[in-house]
């Protein structure tokens, strides 16, 4: 990877992309790049639960998205995520690629696409965020 990731990345906690084994490989607002195991958010068939990847979709779009509203001291809640599943994955992790195809002043949104490990795809989608202004700490609701 040639970008490092941001430093205010490590002030942030991401407790459910935690349980999932999320890695961050590469971020920023145009591309963002990371993955997850299939072990371990498989269904009951063992195959890479659908939830997962709509996760990892969610994830990848949503911090690309907290990276364009950085600098205006921006947060991103997503409004609209669209997913379609292409191929089941039962082994080694799936990488997902989100990339900006609108970053505004009020909403940011991503095409993302998901492979495994032999670059099949698996999934697509895309997420709509809402660009809101950050609340200053101990104002959260």
């Amino acid at each position: 990877m040639s970008n490092p990731l941001p430093e205010w990345l490590h002030d942030l906690e991401f407790p459910l992309d935690a349980k999932m084994g999320f890695v961050m490989h590469e971020l920023s607002a145009e591309k963002v790049v990371g993955s997850i195991p299939v072990e371990g958010n498989t269904q009951p068939f063992g195959i890479l639960h659908g939830g997962a990847s709509a996760v990892l979709l969610e994830t990848l779009a949503s911090m690309g998205a907290i990276a364009h509203g950085y600098p205006d001291n921006k947060v991103a809640v997503g409004l609209d995520l669209n997913i379609t599943h292409i191929r089941s994955a039962t082994k080694g992790r799936v990488t997902g690629v989100a990339t900006a195809l609108h970053l505004g002043r009020r909403t940011a949104i991503y095409g993302v696409e998901i492979t495994d490990d032999e670059g099949r795809r698996t999934a697509v989608g895309r997420l709509t965020c809402q660009m809101i202004e950050r609340a200053a700490p101990g104002q959260e609701s």
